[in-house]
């Protein structure tokens, strides 16, 4: 399993995304991944950072780490827009990029519509995360689709793609995984004890990757990873 971290978006300016996914790589950590939000889940009074354009910023100021979405949402700009927001990541990154889409719920139906955007019907998301996800891995970019309804996950598995989950439980983790690959998001569990055996279950579980919210610091990732016996670097 490989270790990534939700980088810290949800400011007004870059510096702290910045300073994370640099003491990530530096400590060999595999990834580095941002949500997208137009503003922080539940408070629309703060500000949210892009994801396409901070990742590509750090695709210039980083060599190896991987670089992705988690989860870039089906509908915020047409789908061909989207496309071309994935390709040039990927030329920019040499191939380091994560395509992480998803359909998007009620809770982020709210973010849409104050600025003017139709959510769609569900079917209709799901049509479009079908035809954008396909179209990645047919350019073999790895593709990442956030799990949501039994429909939406069968179109991860009917294209290859992997299906993320976040945070939820191992014994869910591994009964979704039964089915083809699966990564977890979520929070690292306090303590270096609880969080090294926080990473042994998802591993037990057969996770493909974990993605933590930014603690604040890169040691509790490493010293949750080293406990978890998950080896570091690329």
């Amino acid at each position: 399993m490989r270790v990534g971290v939700i980088i810290p978006s949800f400011n007004r300016t870059v510096a702290a995304a910045r300073s994370c996914a640099a003491a990530a790589e530096e400590a060999g950590i595999h990834g580095v991944f941002a949500y997208d939000h137009l503003w922080p889940p539940g408070a629309p009074g703060r500000p949210a950072i892009a994801p396409f354009p901070l990742l590509g910023m750090l695709a210039a100021t980083t060599s190896a780490i991987v670089l992705g979405t988690l989860v870039a949402r089906i509908g915020l700009v047409p789908d061909e827009v989207l496309l071309d927001e994935f390709r040039t990541l990927e030329g920019l990154s040499g191939g380091r990029l994560i395509a992480g889409i998803g359909t998007g719920d009620r809770r982020s139906a709210a973010e849409s519509i104050a600025y003017g955007l139709d959510p769609g019907s569900a079917q209709a998301r799901r049509r479009a995360i079908l035809a954008v996800g396909s179209a990645l891995t047919e350019e073999d970019i790895p593709v990442w689709i956030g799990a949501g309804a039994a429909t939406t996950n069968a179109i991860a598995r009917a294209i290859g793609a992997t299906v993320n989950v976040f945070g939820v439980r191992a014994a869910r983790v591994a009964e979704l995984g039964r089915d083809g690959a699966i990564c977890w998001g979520g929070a690292l569990a306090r303590g270096a004890d609880r969080a090294a055996a926080q990473l042994r279950s998802l591993v037990g579980a057969g996770a493909t990757w974990a993605i933590v919210a930014w603690p604040g610091s890169v040691a509790p990732i490493v010293a949750a990873a080293r406990g978890a016996g998950i080896p570091l670097g690329w």
